[in-house]
């Protein structure tokens, strides 16, 4: 298996696991408003890891490209930071670490335009 591959199927079992954890362990033991912070970790957790799922696909066929390597790396950055950031955040009650949350976001948003640039590069090639 591709490594972006296992790593994409690795996260997918993490955030189905946290998901899972948030909607029955954590339901009735943190406030609404920190619950809510959880859920969107998890929402951006799953969209990302389906967004390495593509990428692993991607490098299956384009195995050398530095690039979808590099795109794979800020997403993964992006998971650990934003997603991560509002994990701790929401299980600790601690706002503080929410100042690195947007770093995780521009890690997100740099991956994506990685990828695009990469996929336009694969077009014309």
């Amino acid at each position: 298996m591709h490594k972006t591959l296992f790593i994409a199927a690795l996260s997918g079992f993490l955030v189905v696991l946290l998901g899972a954890f948030g909607a029955h362990a954590l339901e009735t033991r943190i406030h609404v408003d920190l619950l809510a912070t959880w859920n969107t970790s998890v929402h951006y957790h799953m969209f990302h890891t389906l967004a390495l799922f593509g990428l692993g696909l991607l490098q299956r066929d384009h195995a050398d490209n530095p690039g979808l390597k590099r795109a794979t790396k800020l997403f993964v950055g992006g998971i650990g930071l934003f997603c991560g950031s509002l994990y701790v955040l929401a299980l600790s009650g601690v706002r503080v670490l929410g100042m690195v949350t947007p770093i995780g976001g521009v890690l997100f948003l740099v991956a994506w335009a990685q990828l695009a640039l990469v996929c336009y590069r694969l077009r014309k090639a």
